[in-house]
Formats: C-alpha cells, sequence, structure tokens
C-alpha cells in the first residue's frame, strides 16, 4: 500500500535550508549580487577592507554601503562575502601626480625650503599623489595641526631668498578667518600662502570617488567628518572610526584625476614656488 502521507520527516537533514547553506565567497569588484534584508541587486564596485564594507551599484546607477559577511544571495544562492584578497598591481610608469616615473630614481637631500600644510590629512593627501615629485626636487612637506599661530611659525621659520616657504590652507575664502591670518603675513618676503576653498581637504577629493554627485551639507550643529562618515552609512562613533574613514577615502586616490582642480593647482603653485631657482 502506498504511504499518502509521504517518507519520515526526520529523514535526511531536515535542517538544511531551502536554497541551501550559504558559502564563502570573495567579494570581487564586476560580481552581482542580492542583499537579501532589502532586495537591493547590483554589481561590486569596491570593498572597504578596514571598514568591513562594500559598496553595490545597481542598475539605475544607485550605490549603497552594505557589511561584509552573511546575508547576500549569488544567482539564488546564500552567500557570505569576504574581502578578496589584494593582488599586487603592475610597476607604474608615471607618477601619481602624471610626471613619468624615473627608474632607480633616488630622493634628493631636502632642502631648506619648505611646504607647510594644516593637519595630517593633507599631508598624507599631498604625499600620495606628489610624494615621488617632491622627493625627487628634495622638498619636505610638515603639517601644522592649524594655522592660528601662522605669524609665529613664519617667524620662527625666517623665510630667505635660499629658504622659501609656501603654507596650504583650508577654506580660504573671502572673509574667513583664514583669509585675515593669511593677511597678516602677506607682507613677508620668500612666503607664499595659498589655500582652497574647501571646509575640510576631504573635499578636495571628486565625491564620485565615492559614489556621490556632490559632498553633503552636514549641518553646523554637526561635527563635519563624523556627518560624512553618517552620509556614507560608515561607522563614525570614535576618532578611530574617523581615521579608518580617512584611510578609506584616500585609498580612492589613486592619482591627480581624482582631485579637485582648486586643490591640483594651489600644490603645484606651492611646488614651483619653493624649487625656483
Amino acid at each position: 500500500m502506498a504511504d499518502r502521507y509521504g517518507s519520515d520527516v526526520l529523514s535526511g537533514d531536515w535542517r538544511k535550508p531551502r536554497n541551501g547553506r550559504s558559502t564563502e565567497l570573495a567579494a570581487d569588484p564586476g560580481l552581482v549580487v542580492e542583499e537579501a534584508s532589502t532586495g537591493f541587486v547590483g554589481e561590486i564596485m569596491r570593498v572597504e577592507r578596514d571598514l568591513g564594507t562594500l559598496e553595490l551599484e545597481d542598475r539605475r546607477l544607485r550605490r549603497k554601503v552594505f557589511p561584509l559577511g552573511p546575508g547576500f544571495l549569488m544567482e539564488g544562492k546564500p552567500v557570505v562575502l569576504v574581502a578578496p584578497t589584494p593582488k599586487g598591481p603592475a610597476a607604474p610608469t608615471r607618477t601619481a601626480s602624471g610626471s613619468r616615473r624615473v627608474a632607480d630614481a633616488r630622493a634628493k637631500v631636502a632642502l631648506p625650503s619648505r611646504i607647510y600644510v594644516e593637519g595630517r590629512h593633507d599631508a598624507e593627501l599631498v604625499e600620495k599623489v606628489w610624494g615621488d615629485d617632491l622627493r625627487a626636487e628634495g622638498v619636505a612637506v610638515e603639517y601644522l595641526n592649524g594655522i592660528d599661530d601662522l605669524a609665529a611659525i613664519v617667524r620662527d621659520f625666517s623665510p630667505g631668498p635660499d629658504r622659501r616657504l609656501g603654507v596650504l590652507v583650508d577654506h580660504l575664502v573671502k572673509g574667513s578667518k583664514e583669509q585675515r591670518l593669511a593677511d597678516e603675513v602677506a607682507h613677508v618676503p620668500h612666503l607664499l600662502v595659498v589655500g582652497h576653498p574647501y571646509v575640510d581637504v576631504w573635499q578636495s577629493i571628486k565625491p564620485q570617488r565615492l559614489g556621490m554627485d556632490a559632498w553633503p551639507t552636514i549641518p553646523r550643529s554637526i561635527e563635519w567628518k563624523r556627518g560624512i562618515c553618517a552620509h556614507l552609512g560608515w561607522p563614525h562613533e570614535s576618532q578611530a572610526d574617523i581615521a579608518r574613514a580617512w584611510k578609506a577615502i584616500l585609498g580612492r586616490v589613486d592619482s591627480w584625476t581624482d582631485l579637485e582642480p582648486a586643490f591640483l593647482g594651489r600644490v603645484e603653485e606651492l611646488i614651483d614656488f619653493v624649487t625656483a631657482p
């Protein structure tokens, strides 16, 4: 007699999910996956290893950030996305600033002239794009942790014909505190103070590199960098979160083409000034 109720329901692996168990998958850019809880389907554009996140872009070019790990579907099968193993890049023929790379070039002894920038992030961005060129020219870049004492800084440096000083200032716009401080030292010979219009050097990176059409406006009641991280869906509670976010943002910069012209021009101007005969 046929068993109208079927076989024993406890036989076999009755705990196995309908779509199968999750398997681990490297989140390589270009893969198309679905975030199961939201149904968002998109191509993996990038993975932020330090932040533990990935960015998906759907067919309407909308982008969203999700944490790495479980909760994704690949061709209908559950997967646990993990950061891919980094691959070593081929040796470039040009520097990040666009200059032709000289093989086996050694850094020159640092010139007495210097370029000062406001903060650590400014210095790291300049180093990433112009570092090879600056070492070839023997130009050192130092950060000031602010310019409130700009007049004293210039006085202590004592610029001269063979000891020029260039200063890069954030948010150097008409009527700002930065403009007033720059005006106070404008008369000093062998000194050049230039600036970009951005609230923070983060904004000198083209927003498209972070999947945005423009940098968002952050209310004055919110610390700007934390507001940016919140907008991007990144952790932002601690200073360590901000440091990791900057590392991720800096990682989006490959060359001078990723920077805004208002920043590029000022840095090139300073380099020309401190290396002029």
